[in-house]
């Protein structure tokens, strides 16, 4: 699992068509189906903190948890403005550590992609059992493979404004079902030179038979899942998917 460094500058006004508002509605409709209308809330992989304010804004109390210090940074910088009280930690996903319970867990922006195996993903979804409520809800979106196989694969993007240039190349390993992305920045400083980065970015496709093991290992129930922003079933043509699960007991533990 990488960790965004220099995309963190960018990252916010490259993700400018992403619908935020409505994904918010989305989940907070989800929760209050599930009972979960208040209360304390973990967004794991809460990046720049975009979700983590817009959830706050309905109400709930938030934490952000996140391995980019980076990316921290920027969230920290809107807290700031919005002077929302939430709580921001710079831990693994794998291996993070709460104070207590809370009502739900959520995770978007494909964050359980970047799990690229299914031991590690096991041992999220157990932590995330730990730090549960009794009966406490965890809901996550993944990218499909349909989306990595058939939309993406191996492709090249490239975006430029007028003090940045990225190139975004995409390739997609069918056998592993592995999906890399190598990122080329070019961003203009205050002397008028440009700074070259590059990082490298891997996800992982996972099926929601696979999905379902893994929560079941991990001693979470499985509860449903969803295609990308509806409450149908997911189908052949999705290409994101919400699963929702649900603690059930801490007597199981990751092994």
């Amino acid at each position: 699992m990488e960790n965004y460094q220099t995309f963190a500058e960018i990252y916010d006004r490259l993700m400018t068509d992403i619908p935020y508002e409505s994904w918010c509605e989305y989940l907070t409709k989800l929760l209050h189906q599930y009972g979960i209308s208040q209360g304390l809330l973990l967004e794991l992989g809460c990046g720049t903190g975009t979700m983590t304010e817009l959830l706050a804004r309905k109400g709930y109390d938030m934490i952000g948890v996140d391995l980019s210090q980076e990316m921290l940074m920027e969230a920290m910088e809107k807290k700031e403005e919005s002077g929302l009280d939430i709580l921001y930690l710079q831990q693994d996903m794998r291996e993070f550590e709460l104070y207590g319970t809370v009502r739900a867990v959520v995770s978007v922006c494909d964050s359980m992609n970047y799990i690229l195996n299914e031991d590690e993903l096991v041992q999220v979804f157990s932590l995330v059992n730990n730090y549960l409520d009794s009966g406490g809800i965890f809901l996550f979106d993944l990218k499909t493979e349909h989306y990595y196989k058939d939309l993406t694969g191996d492709a090249v993007y490239g975006q430029t404004e007028d003090d940045m240039s990225m190139i975004w190349e995409n390739y997609y390993y069918e056998d592993e079902r592995i999906n890399e992305y190598h990122v080329t920045m070019f961003l203009r400083e205050e002397d008028g030179r440009y700074r070259k980065e590059e990082e490298m970015h891997y996800q992982r496709a996972y099926s929601v038979e696979e999905i379902i093991s893994a929560m079941e290992r991990a001693g979470l129930e499985f509860v449903a899942a969803y295609d990308n922003g509806t409450t149908n079933p997911v189908n052949e043509d999705s290409v994101r998917i919400y699963i929702v699960g649900r603690e059930k007991g801490k007597e199981k533990n990751y092994e």
